[in-house]
């Protein structure tokens, strides 16, 4: 196959190029580095069957030949970055997608739209299934993300419905690992920074909301089965096993050995209280669960962050 992946020099973007190319794939790379990194990608700037172009998804996109699949990752995803990138990340979500789905339309290619759990916001129901319609303030600080991509995920139906481009969308819920950056903002990049310079490790709150951790191999499985499968409507990929951000906090403090102590900051706006993904139609139609304990992938990640 040959495939383009937007936003492919970021976290998981870089994780699923590697994915592919380690198939057999061939693989295109799109990415401005407002929030990834050429390290990310640097081991594959060598591969034959790699090619990379800087460039902001929200230009017109040219790729001469084929594609068999269209990838759009491109978009800040952490609330440091949607803070600091508001306008971006909703012209990612929105520009950005009607960009790449008029790509995926004229070359017949398959599209997998990086959708997030975020769509749920702050949810009434848990676990959240797909039918849940979410609770989002669309005007509040996080809402940039949010409706950047509930709109993204609106455009991909409105373009399978009507050219019936064949559309895939993962709801994307907490992944971690190797790649992610130290000041991404996010708890566990967060954590484990702090932890390792013995520095106060921060938690929010009191800790009590919960967080689902998903390690980033088996996502990226997740997503190569969703390519292939027929499904259009949303899906959620990510892993049940649900925790508060203290135990993560305190897991993380024991893993590293740090002599850090848990402090308590308020509660940034809008952040939600639960996130639990129900997998019920990714274990049935995908043939998918997640395979790598919280604690196998906590200390691949600490590893990471020490080199």
């Amino acid at each position: 196959m040959r495939i383009l992946v937007t936003g492919g020099a970021g976290f998981l973007g870089s994780h699923l190029a590697e994915h592919f190319l380690g198939q057999g794939h061939e693989v295109i790379v799109l990415d401005n580095f407002i929030t990834g990194a050429i390290e990310n990608i640097k081991g594959l700037l060598s591969h034959p069957d790699f090619t990379f172009k800087k460039q902001d998804v929200t230009d017109y996109i040219e790729v001469p030949g084929r594609l068999d699949a269209v990838f759009h990752f491109a978009s800040p995803a952490s609330p440091v970055d949607y803070a600091q990138y508001p306008i971006q990340t909703l012209k990612a979500g929105a520009l950005g997608t009607h960009k790449t789905l008029g790509l995926a339309k004229d070359k017949k290619a398959a599209y997998v739209l990086a959708s997030t759990s975020e769509v749920y916001g702050d949810p009434l129901v848990s676990p959240q299934p797909e039918s849940y319609w979410g609770n989002v303030n669309p005007i509040g600080p996080r809402g940039v993300y949010d409706e950047a991509k509930r709109f993204a995920e609106a455009m991909a139906m409105a373009y399978h419905r009507t050219h019936r481009v064949k559309v895939h969308i993962a709801r994307i819920f907490n992944t971690y690992g190797p790649r992610m950056r130290k000041n991404d903002g996010r708890a566990v990049p967060n954590f484990i920074t702090q932890a390792l310079a013995n520095k106060p490790i921060t938690v929010y709150g009191r800790g009590r909301q919960t967080r689902s951790l998903c390690f980033v191999t088996d996502l990226v499985r997740g997503l190569d089965s969703l390519l292939h499968s027929p499904i259009s409507s949303p899906v959620n990929i990510g892993n049940p096993d649900e925790h508060t951000i203290l135990e993560i906090a305190q897991r993380i403090k024991k893993l590293t050995g740090s002599k850090s102590r848990i402090v308590f900051d308020p509660l940034p706006v809008d952040d939600p209280r639960v996130r639990c993904p129900d997998i019920r139609l990714a274990k049935r139609a995908l043939r998918w669960k997640p395979l790598i304990p919280l604690e196998v992938g906590l200390k691949r990640t600490i590893d990471y962050f020490r080199g």
